[in-house]
């Protein structure tokens, strides 16, 4: 069961990495940031929806209190949207997905602010090996971080805060539903958040144009269809840390592919930089489950 786990975590985690791609692909048929993201929406809400009604699921166990809390805490998957795919726009698809990793300490002030959860001295480490990383990775050293559009690193970060938002709540609010009736309920709350957002664009939206359709259904798989469900089914059967720790791998799997596919060049330092980023996370997340396993041979 745990190599399960391992196996869907880490598939749902690289296909998130893939976003840039289709993101990239649609600014440069033209496509404006509102039309990408009510597609992939639109997609979204209309597939887990019909995946939940197809399997009988239903919200009449749920609260009220509930409801809207989960549709708010997809509005954080909406933002995230919004912030790193605006991020693109100015940016390459590596350094945006190198901001939106910041999420890595950002989290760590929604468990202190939250949670009262104070950082240890292993997060603080953790804290300054991310941050060094992200030195090297934005090429600072050469001073190519400086001619950067001010905006585009804006939106970045910012993609960083809410993503953290995301990972945080939704494992606070109604962790007893369905994993699919969560999602489909998520999505909820992104697509109001970016209709209302993005309003402007409805009365002009090319509701023929396929190939936006395409693109659409593209990111909606890889960044708000696939990913939840399979962190959803496997999640569970590991730890919570293990998982975070997987879900690295979106970084080096975004990176590669816009080497590849879009031609996006990176620097050997930048590399460096990437893998002091996978190594904070790494050491934060291990010295948790080391915690763990002390505090429990205390017990026993």
């Amino acid at each position: 069961m745990k190599i399960k786990g391992i196996t869907l975590v880490f598939i749902g985690a690289a296909c998130f990495g893939f976003t840039p791609i289709f993101v990239k692909t649609g600014f440069a048929y033209g496509y404006s940031l509102g039309e990408i993201n009510i597609a992939q929406m639109l997609w979204g809400f209309i597939l887990l929806w019909v995946l939940s009604l197809s399997k009988g699921l239903t919200t009449r166990g749920m609260t009220k209190a509930d409801l809207w809390k989960v549709m708010a805490t997809g509005t954080t998957v909406g933002l995230t949207s919004i912030f790193y795919y605006g991020a693109m726009q100015y940016l390459s698809a590596s350094l945006a997905i190198i901001l939106l990793f910041q999420f890595v300490w950002i989290g760590m002030i929604y468990e202190w602010v939250f949670s009262k959860s104070k950082p240890t001295r292993v997060n603080l480490i953790s804290l300054a090996i991310t941050l060094t990383g992200v030195v090297f990775a934005s090429n600072v050293i050469n001073g190519k971080a400086f001619d950067l559009p001010p905006l585009g690193l804006l939106l970045g970060l910012l993609s960083g805060f809410s993503y953290a938002g995301f990972i945080y709540f939704s494992g606070q609010v109604a962790t007893k539903s369905h994993p699919i009736l969560r999602s489909a309920l998520m999505v909820t709350g992104s697509t109001i958040l970016v209709l209302v957002v993005f309003f402007k664009d409805i009365p002009t939206y090319p509701l023929l144009d396929g190939r936006l359709w395409i693109i659409g259904a593209g990111v909606a798989l890889v960044g708000a269809i696939i990913p939840p469900l399979f962190f959803a089914g496997g999640a569970p059967l590991i730890s919570g840390r293990l998982a975070n720790v997987l879900s690295s791998v979106e970084l080096p799997v975004a990176i590669i592919s816009a080497m590849l596919i879009l031609s996006e060049s990176v620097t050997w330092l930048q590399w460096f930089g990437i893998l002091l980023i996978l190594l904070a996370i790494v050491v934060n997340e291990m010295s948790g489950m080391m915690v763990k396993v002390k505090s429990r041979k205390r017990v026993s």
